[in-house]
């Protein structure tokens, strides 16, 4: 039998990895310090934290669930549909319906799992290689945009982003800046017509930022003229799990393809994402899982079921979790004061508006943030590095140094571990300065 192995095409595993984006080597790291280095403080990676009231809640519906029996068993011994559980799908279409009069039924809806997932499903139905020929693109409008996009392409070169542009919402002198969405160049992307979507994260991870009311409705109408979805990905935001810090109203019209995530709510292990789109939109979504995966996983649509049977999912972010993670970010932005202004090093930092993040703009670094990453690493302090989030732009843009200048930092952890973090960043930092 071991004649046969150097036959078999393992070494071609390799190559197609090759040249990706790096995002393997990343979660590698903090996977092993998760795992292997108690000591590793922990910036890097998206775990959301452990809401006490929200920790409490999911341990009663659990005890519910047990107490049931019969409940638990169907939970733990049934295939659900690929589409969803009917009930919970039925459940949290009514709830969209007469809070918010988005014209839907459970037709519209669809599980998959996690919104990894989700999104590997429609950037690959809607873009790449199409049986015609053509190859349509992905557009990120507002760049940098989540790494858990990048590599998800089936083909090479699926996505096209655009720059930002850089405001200073109340004055450069305050530190705090905020990516604003360039619609000319948008339209531009647009105008060659080979676009197949536009997708944008709202809040937008790695950043924090929240795309304005304005901002969704513009870029919903180009989609619209152009006769392609725009791609909502709300793990953070509205309506929930409201990791929301600024005015932001739920949006979905029948072109648009919302997805929502219990992640972030407090239930990440369950790996369940919701897309509401189209019947159409839907129907592949759960035609993928089939052939994919059989079924989605049934715990975190049982577990949530009566929550969105009340309407009680809607409330968790304003009553918990908003508060929770805001403190948390007020917290880590003094202490990033403190600590990049004793280090006498150029700093700035994007506009905290939602998710788990702070997105730290060095702006006198003399070396690449990758290399600060692995100096950082060896100080016991895990961050990820801002490069692998501007994918798909211009290859002109690769001289544009702001690419190469900022961290994105979790600011969801302990407060020790953030606080000690933050100061080995600033004087690690302030010895790479040009």
């Amino acid at each position: 039998m071991s004649s046969l192995v150097p036959s078999l095409p393992f070494s071609l595993v390799g190559q197609k990895l090759t040249g990706r984006s790096g995002i393997l080597a990343l979660m590698d790291d903090l996977g092993k310090a998760l795992t292997l280095d108690p000591q590793m403080r922990m910036l890097g990676g998206g775990n959301p934290a452990a809401v006490p009231e929200m920790q409490t809640c999911i341990r009663e519906r659990m005890a519910e669930l047990l107490a049931e029996g019969s409940a638990f068993d169907r939970m733990i011994g049934n295939y659900d549909p690929p589409q969803g559980n009917p009930p919970f799908c039925a459940a949290l279409a009514k709830l969209l319906r007469e809070t918010f009069g988005w014209k839907i039924g459970p037709e519209n809806v669809a599980i998959t799992t996690g919104g990894q997932t989700a999104f590997f499903y429609l950037f690959n139905l809607l873009g790449g290689r199409h049986a015609d020929g053509s190859f349509r693109k992905i557009l990120l409008p507002l760049c940098p945009e989540y790494i858990g996009y990048a590599d998800q392409g089936l083909d090479e070169s699926l996505f096209v982003a655009c720059k930002p542009q850089i405001t200073w919402p109340e004055g450069e002198a305050s530190r705090v800046f905020k990516y604003t969405v360039d619609f000319e160049a948008v339209s531009a992307a647009l105008a060659k017509g080979n676009i197949a979507a536009i997708a944008v994260s709202r809040p937008t991870n790695p950043t924090g930022n929240v795309l304005t009311d304005a901002e969704v409705a513009r870029l919903s109408q180009l989609a619209t003229s152009a006769g392609i979805p725009l791609i909502l990905d709300n793990a953070y935001g509205a309506p929930f799990p409201g990791v929301i810090f600024t005015d932001a109203t739920p949006f979905w019209s029948p072109g648009t393809i919302l997805t929502l995530s219990l992640s972030k709510l407090g239930l990440p292990g369950t790996r369940t994402a919701i897309v509401i789109g189209p019947p159409e939109i839907a129907s592949a979504m759960g035609a993928m899982t089939a052939i994919a995966g059989l079924a989605n996983g049934n715990i975190g649509q049982q577990l949530a079921r009566p929550w969105v049977e009340s309407g009680e999912i809607l409330k968790f972010g304003p009553r918990w979790l908003c508060p929770f993670y805001r403190r948390k970010s007020d917290q880590a932005l003094g202490w990033m004061r403190e600590s990049c202004d004793r280090a006498g090093i150029d700093w700035a930092v994007h506009a905290s508006e939602g998710a788990f993040f702070h997105w730290l703009w060095l702006r006198d670094l003399a070396i690449p943030t990758l290399e600060l990453y692995e100096r950082l690493k060896r100080l016991k302090v895990l961050v990820v590095p801002g490069e692998y989030f501007f994918f798909g732009l211009d290859p002109q843009d690769d001289a544009w140094p702001h690419r190469r200048q900022c961290l994105r930092l979790n600011f969801a952890q302990p407060e020790q571990v953030v606080r000690e973090g933050l100061e080995i960043i600033a004087q690690e930092a302030a010895r790479s300065r040009g």
